[in-house]
């Protein structure tokens, strides 16, 4: 569980979360190992704060892919 960011950042008006893969293999001395592949996730539909008439547009205001790649506006890369 999470708090709702409902100021969140976006990229050209869409939601976007980021990820990077990263490794702890010692912690004296501390060893870091960073995947350089990260991932970028996009909502297919432009943000706008949330209210009664867009809440459920999880195409708005989630980035998971399970659920975008369901909107016609998806872009597989």
């Amino acid at each position: 569980v999470q708090k709702y960011i409902v100021k969140p950042h976006v990229i050209d008006g869409f939601k976007y979360d980021l990820r990077i893969y990263v490794v702890l293999t010692g912690i004296n001395p501390l060893r870091v190992y960073v995947y350089k592949d990260g991932l970028a996730r996009f909502a297919t539909v432009p943000y706008q704060k949330p209210n009664d008439k867009n809440m459920k547009n999880l195409f708005m205001h989630l980035t998971n892919f399970a659920i975008n790649k369901e909107n016609e506006n998806f872009e597989n890369n």
